[in-house]
């Protein structure tokens, strides 16, 4: 099965931006560096990245 990557359109075309791909996987979401594609990765179910991304958005996570 081919996995399709994906940049965040937020993210500049610059390799030198330290960024994050993300792709649609049968287990959840997987997340990636994107300047060491071959390196390590992470598995994150649907729901719960979701809520991160809310908790984010919303500042729940900023440091005072």
């Amino acid at each position: 099965m081919l996995i399709n990557w994906r940049k965040s359109s937020y993210s500049g075309s610059s390799n030198d931006e330290m960024c994050v791909e993300v792709a649609e996987l049968m287990s959840g979401i997987g997340i990636r560096d994107s300047r060491d594609p071959d390196g390590g990765r992470l598995v994150v179910d649907r729901v719960r990245l979701g809520s991160l991304l809310r908790a984010i958005k919303d500042g729940a996570l900023d440091r005072a």
